[in-house]
């Protein structure tokens, strides 16, 4: 059995210490470190931080070859049977949640980007041992095996472990019975009193919120036996990553003081904690088993994030710890991004979960023109899906309990033409408008459905002519942050990166100066500077476009449709 031993014993340095010893189970053996992190669609170089990689095998040092960049060979003739040991360091300098951090307050690792997965032993157990700072304790979701030791069944749930370490408190709750355990770290080591002077209910909040994740797939019990939630309140900072037994998250200290950050953050746990359900258990067939090493496409990417992105947004208002006025607030600010992106006539939705690897998390300033969200657009489905089967008597939710009835507690992998055959069984001309809406480019009827529920999209025009481009001041002056495809801003000549200098005459500074005083059909002079280099471009504004739209009750909706929206914010079959 492979035993990992992490030593933390220099946290101001950076790097954390790895040893991996086993007993040499053959001649040549091969180590690959992970290339990524399941939930964080891109290869993530891991090997990048990876340092001082040496093997003794018997007291004597190994023969190591290089067989690619992130996997190597050792030599090991003659001493099969002997004990080996593999040590190398890992420098964490990156806080994120997909990724590892130390310093003389913490330590977060993503153990993906930690352990070299042994040839031969991926489905072995493997003893996890952790040596670090007195003060300080390890928070670890997987069973302890003596103090300062833990085992996985093997090596996927291992690296599926994130850790948390520090000089912190642990608080605690039950879910049906279910253990859970929450460690709060706020960016600093006086992380212990910050929750309850700041959010004194959070916890009981995160709890009803995980009740009403369990209600919404209609079992008595989380799917963890325990479960732990690792959360870092920085000054900045939004996100998380989810994990069978556990997940990570980040927020800003300041969004969480305001009602509105507040419920987005109830969102987000509720976002994570589902995806103990709907992806980690209810996995893509391309997931089961995951290859560490190289990019895997999932086309189905838009029903493990869209739908859990559709049901976090209704979750707190399961929980009766938000409004249903704050439930139309949200999802209309997620159907007007949705309809102020250009990108989603350009890219459909199964591309967009396809192209994760290379689009999604490499989006630059010219991403909303070509690509759009399997997170947003997998939403936006989602409730034309849950209206649409609510026509039929049925209801999104009733859709996910059975797939996670007839694959996920089974750990049975999906094709995506199980999707759509669970789909059809629930609404027949689902079998045909599900494949279009995954394919075409084509919006959906979002007034028919939005009717249904007596609810209506207005737009909300924009109050000055439309110029086709986004600037920002800083220090190296008032640069341009975006140009629209087929804009105004594009057909003057205009790119990312360019200093906007003057208009007609007159300095600019500020982003605001630059917006000031158009009429559309109004051609102004306008001087930027690119490479160095000043230019002159006339810049012709056009007509204001449509600047957000809001999702507001029809005044007119009958009684039909407002039990239909009565039933709808419900979330849950009647």
């Amino acid at each position: 059995m492979p035993t990992v031993r992490l030593d933390l014993g220099d946290p101001q340095s950076h790097l954390l210490a790895v040893t991996l010893e086993l007993a040499a189970p053959r001649p040549q053996l091969r180590l690959r470190l992970p290339a990524w992190t399941p939930g964080s669609y891109l290869i993530r170089d891991y090997v990048r931080q990876l340092e001082g990689l040496e093997a003794v095998c018997g007291d004597q040092p190994c023969p190591i070859r290089r067989l690619g960049p992130a996997s190597w060979q050792l030599d090991l003739a003659g001493r099969v049977g002997a004990p080996l040991l593999i040590r190398y360091r890992v420098m964490a300098t990156d806080l994120s949640v997909r990724t590892c951090h130390l310093d003389g307050d913490h330590g977060f690792f993503t153990l993906a980007a930690v352990v070299l997965e042994v040839e031969g032993e991926r489905w072995s157990p493997h003893r996890l041992e952790i040596r670090h700072p007195r003060d300080w304790q390890a928070f670890v979701p997987l069973p302890p095996s003596g103090e300062g030791a833990w085992l996985a069944r093997d090596f996927d749930q291992l690296i599926d472990t994130p850790l948390e370490l520090g000089p912190h408190r642990c608080a605690s709750f039950s879910v049906a019975g279910v253990p859970h355990r929450w460690v709060t770290w706020v960016g600093a080591a006086d992380s212990q009193d910050w929750l309850q002077r700041h959010c004194p209910t959070l916890l009981n909040d995160v709890q009803a919120t995980a009740e009403a994740c369990c209600r919404l797939m209609g079992v008595p019990a989380p799917a963890s036996d325990a479960y732990l939630f690792i959360v870092h309140l920085l000054d900045e900072g939004y996100g998380g990553l989810e994990h069978d037994d556990s997940c990570v998250l980040v927020y800003g200290r300041a969004s969480l003081q305001t009602a509105a950050g507040y419920r987005k953050f109830l969102q987000l746990v509720a976002h994570e904690y589902l995806h103990q359900w709907n992806v980690r258990r209810l996995r893509p067939a391309e997931l089961t088993p995951i290859n560490y090493h190289q990019p895997v496409v999932v086309p189905s990417l838009w029903f493990a994030e869209g739908i859990t992105s559709y049901f976090d947004q209704f979750l707190p208002l399961t929980a009766g710890l938000s409004s249903d006025m704050d439930l139309l607030t949200d999802l209309g600010q997620d159907l007007s991004r949705y309809l102020l992106t250009p990108g989603r006539q350009v890219q459909n939705l199964r591309e967009s979960s396809q192209e994760a690897w290379v689009k999604l998390y490499r989006a630059d300033a010219y991403a909303g023109d070509s690509q759009v969200s399997y997170y947003l657009k997998g939403a936006v489905i989602a409730l034309v899906l849950d209206l649409h089967l609510r026509r039929q008597g049925s209801a999104l939710a009733v859709v996910i309990r059975q797939l996670w009835q007839q694959f996920g507690r089974w750990g049975r992998g999906y094709q995506e033409g199980d999707l759509l055959a669970a789909f059809a069984a629930e609404a027949a001309d689902l079998e045909t408008l599900l494949p279009h809406w995954l394919q075409d480019l084509d919006d959906p009827d979002l007034a028919g459905y939005l009717a249904d529920v007596g609810l209506k999209l207005v737009p909300q025009p924009s109050q000055s002519a439309w110029l086709g481009l986004t600037a920002q001041a800083e220090a190296s002056g008032l640069l341009v942050k975006r140009v629209h495809r087929y804009g105004p801003a594009e057909q003057a000549g205009l790119a990312v990166g360019d200093e906007l200098l003057a208009l007609d005459g007159e300095r600019l500074r500020q982003a605001d100066s630059l917006k000031d005083g158009w009429t559309p059909g109004q051609s102004r002079e306008l001087l930027f500077c690119r490479r160095g280099r000043v230019r002159c471009s006339s810049l012709l504004a056009a007509p204001p476009e449509v600047g957000a739209w809001s999702l507001e009750q029809d005044p007119a909706a009958g009684a039909l449709a407002l039990e239909r929206r009565r039933q709808w914010l419900s979330l849950l079959p009647v």
